[in-house]
């Protein structure tokens, strides 16, 4: 029978666990539609395709004179091209058809059939019910309440801590979708925005208990997540005083006369101000058919915008996983950085290392073989805190306006590796 959920505050408990309820509907819609999902995703792909291809060469005014038309579909010939390959990609997949390399169920298969039907339905639920968080108060109230913590601590404005609890909780991909909204809304900077996607859009409590129990460490998840935590943490305060983080203009893409900074006045309690601004911001939120126009706006965004996008570039890094030894020559040289950690199989992990970059559970699954439980824990503890990989989260970060490229990706992914890597060692040591 269905575990029944109950309401806790704004979390819910379900499933003898804790989440939010987008993540709730997304596993219920996923269970009916799982049959279907992969040809909906082709479908909208293709439509991006045919459409992208017909404003490019044919300019079409309704197109090009509608701003949102205009922005979805009148892109530049780089994501153009991307975009083809994304469609290619997919029909290769979906049908199976003659390049086994990309359809496998290790590289197009994963994307198509695993990866992008849970996206698929998140950009649904986010591009619907995210405005909920938006315009009702939520990041107004809580953001006055952390700001005394965020500021000082991660120099980010206080309302970033619900998008770390919305990964943390739901789907990393959810809280880079929230930054992408309060970014263009013009309440978070370009560098903040960066930084938040890159350092708070944290890997979900569930999934982290799926790569624990991939390399067979179940019995160790509560000092898994306590490691992931700390290790999160200490990214968070390092990663944004350096490049390429630290050299994002700090400037906002659109003004917002009811940007707020969070500083509380004088004579005025924490929780009655964190109160008040709720309250002020939920009074002018809009009318229902507004509400409706811009979250079937947002769906359509991410459906059309950035599922090609995640299909091409994910894709070609898991391609170049599976099929080619770049990864494996990468890792070489962290092998005398994790000998000088006191790693044991220092080589056989340094195979899992940037496998990462393409997808996080990849180097679980390549580790899962190693005989010592101390470096499979490592494996899968530096696998959640790199953050950044290709095939979800690295891939949407793209595809949405985070002023963060490919080779800015790569350079935070090979950071947080650094930074990670004596943090979890010290803390492997200490419990084996």
């Amino acid at each position: 029978m269905m575990p029944v959920p109950y309401m806790d505050g704004k979390f819910v408990t379900y499933a003898e666990g804790f989440t939010i309820p987008i993540a709730i509907i997304k596993d219920l819609i996923q269970g009916l539609l799982s049959n279907v999902l992969s040809l909906l995703i082709l479908i909208s792909i293709s439509i991006t395709f045919i459409v992208t291809l017909y404003t490019k060469i044919l300019k079409p005014k309704y197109i090009l004179n509608n701003s949102f038309l205009n922005n979805l579909f009148n892109v530049s010939w780089i994501w153009t091209i991307i975009r083809i390959f994304g469609t290619i990609f997919v029909f290769i997949t979906y049908y199976k058809y003659n390049v086994e390399m990309i359809y496998s169920s290790n590289t197009g298969g994963l994307l198509l059939n695993d990866l992008m039907p849970i996206l698929f339905i998140i950009f649904f639920l986010a591009g619907l019910l995210l405005p909920l968080i938006l315009d009702f108060g939520l990041l107004e109230f809580v953001g006055v309440l952390s700001s005394r913590v965020m500021r000082p601590l991660f120099g980010l404005p206080g309302r970033s801590s619900v998008d770390c609890i919305t990964s943390w909780l739901g789907d990393g991909t959810i809280g880079v979708l929230l930054t992408n909204k309060q970014l263009i809304a013009g309440y978070y900077t370009k560098r903040e925005a960066a930084v938040i996607a890159t350092s708070f859009s944290a890997v979900s409590i569930t999934f982290c208990l799926v790569v624990i129990s991939q390399v067979k460490l179940e019995s160790y998840f509560l000092y898994m997540i306590a490691t992931v935590a700390i290790t999160g943490i200490v990214c968070a305060i390092i990663l944004p005083k350096l490049f390429p983080l630290s050299k994002i203009e700090d400037t906002f893409i659109k003004e917002n006369e009811n940007r707020d900074n969070e500083v509380l006045p004088k004579g005025k309690k924490l929780v009655s101000y964190a109160l008040e601004k709720a309250v002020k911001r939920a009074d002018s939120c809009p009318s229902l058919p507004i509400f409706l126009k811009d979250g079937f706006k947002n769906v359509l965004d991410m459906w059309l915008g950035v599922l090609p996008i995640v299909m091409c570039m994910g894709t070609i890094a898991l391609v170049l996983a599976e099929e080619t030894p770049i990864f494996t020559y990468l890792g070489l040289p962290f092998i005398p950085y994790l000998e000088l950690l006191q790693i044991p199989d220092a080589a056989l992990m340094s195979e899992t290392i940037m496998v990462g970059f393409a997808d996080m559970f990849l180097p679980a699954v390549i580790g899962a073989s190693i005989e010592s439980d101390l470096t499979r824990f490592v494996i899968a503890c530096l696998s959640v805190s790199q953050l950044i990989y290709m095939s979800e989260v690295g891939g949407l970060i793209l595809a949405t306006k985070i002023p963060v490229s490919l080779f800015q990706l790569f350079i935070i992914f090979l950071l947080r590796t650094v930074i990670s890597l004596p943090i979890i060692a010290l803390i492997a040591h200490m419990i084996f």
